[in-house]
């Protein structure tokens, strides 16, 4: 043999392991590189624990009810998640453009749910602190009916005054009787408490 052979016998060679060695060995290495999966940013503790209800106020642009979504830790919400919003309720807005809708010194006495309806008993407050008028009233009956009903859990509320029963506003416009329900727009006609 001669020697051109065998020189380009051993560069054959070489140009084949080098190649075997960059497929299997630094090709893999930088795909696997590639293929990590780098976090944009840790979550804390404190994020993790955090969850959105939303709330519903009065908006004075539109003079009609608006939703207001608040960032609050879950634990506010582990013992009684009713009550929780309705101080929430209580104490109004954060955004200037809404209005709170529940009278100054409501108090929750007891909030329980039985079956899928809310029972709500509160303060005397709540109807004696009230301004008046039917179009306020129903602002005040369904900031507290969209809220509640936003719980998977509750398809009703019912009112009730200092434990009492079939209570009203003042000007006995709206009446407590019956639990309040949001329901569709087909069924705004019949004859039942229904948010706007």
């Amino acid at each position: 043999m001669s020697k051109k052979i065998i020189l380009s016998i051993i560069i054959i060679l070489i140009l084949v392991g080098v190649g075997i060695w960059y497929f299997f060995f630094y090709n893999q290495n930088t795909q696997s590189e590639e293929n990590q999966i780098i976090p944009e940013e840790e979550i804390s503790e404190d994020q993790m624990r955090q969850t959105i209800v939303s709330l519903y106020f009065y908006n004075n642009d539109t003079k009609s009810l608006a939703s207001e979504g608040r960032l609050i830790d879950v634990k506010e919400l582990l013992e009684n998640p009713y009550k929780r919003l309705m101080e929430l309720l209580t104490e109004g807005p954060q955004n200037t453009n809404l209005s709170k809708t529940i009278p100054d010194g409501t108090k929750v006495n007891k909030a329980e749910i039985k079956g899928d309806i809310l029972y709500l008993d509160l303060s005397k407050e709540f109807i004696e602190n009230h301004a008046g008028g039917e179009e306020a009233e129903s602002a005040t009956i369904y900031s507290i009916v969209n809220t509640m009903t936003n719980l998977t859990e509750v398809n009703a509320v019912k009112m009730l005054i200092d434990g009492e029963e079939n209570k009203s506003f003042k000007d006995n416009k709206i009446k407590f009787d019956d639990p309040f329900v949001v329901i569709t727009e087909e069924d705004t006609n019949e004859n039942t408490n229904i948010a706007a």
